[in-house]
């Protein structure tokens, strides 16, 4: 649903210092995926974090990017605590109260008047999710973004259906080891799901461990597709 979503709520109890989590991967690719995010995100505007995990990005991405107003958002209610927790320590005024979303539903619970979006960030979920959770995420896409704004897509992928690094082939055995339905994408099959959804071809950046940053443009109606870059 579309509907009133209220930007504030008064948690009882309040999340506290306890209830933070924390992801060591955070610390090691944020600073590499802010310097991406620079040069990609609009100077100001809305932006919606999917799968926003612990919190520990969006409140740094929040302090890091102050005239964008940063919506996080994640369908695990421990995980919300969590990222409620670190806004209410760490949270600049630019940091909203998470929104339960699950990115393979058809409607998402956004406020009218915060739409449409300029702006959207995933990082590190289509490998750890059933292929469902990407048709939606680019669903969404397609649905909330404003034309010219764009979807950001960060984590490991195959390129011409082929593993990057061996480190990459072991990752994706381990996790459809964990469940068969789980594993890297092609970001050929990523970019036609995009497309489909009106997105053109991303924008690339290489990024430590193998892994990928992805920049999806929502085309306007007279917009022609980008090529994907080398």
């Amino acid at each position: 649903m579309v509907g009133a979503v209220p930007k504030e709520r008064v948690d009882s109890p309040a999340p506290g210092p306890e209830d933070k989590r924390h992801a060591p991967a955070t610390a090691r690719n944020r600073e590499p995926i802010a310097e991406v995010l620079g040069g990609w995100l609009p100077s100001s505007g809305r932006l919606l974090e999917l799968a926003s995990g612990t919190g520990e990005h969006a409140v740094f991405f929040a302090a890091r990017f102050p005239q964008i107003v940063w919506q996080p958002s994640d369908p695990d209610p421990l995980l919300r605590r969590s990222i409620q927790a670190y806004r209410h320590s760490d949270g600049g005024a630019n940091l909203r109260v998470p929104l339960d979303i699950d990115v393979a539903a058809r409607d998402w619970p956004l406020d009218r008047d915060d739409l449409p979006l300029d702006a959207m960030v995933c990082i590190n979920l289509i490998h750890i999710a059933p292929w469902s959770a990407a048709q939606g995420l680019f669903a969404g896409a397609g649905r909330y973004l404003s034309a010219g704004g764009g979807l950001f897509v960060y984590g490991p992928f195959k390129r011409g259906g082929q593993h990057t690094a061996p480190s990459n082939a072991a990752f994706d055995a381990s996790l459809r080891g964990q469940d068969p339905a789980w594993g890297l994408r092609d970001l050929e099959a990523v970019t036609a799901l995009a497309q489909a959804a009106g997105l053109a071809p991303p924008l690339i950046r290489e990024m430590p461990a193998n892994n990928l940053s992805l920049w999806f443009v929502k085309q306007g109606p007279d917009q022609e597709s980008a090529e994907v870059n080398p």
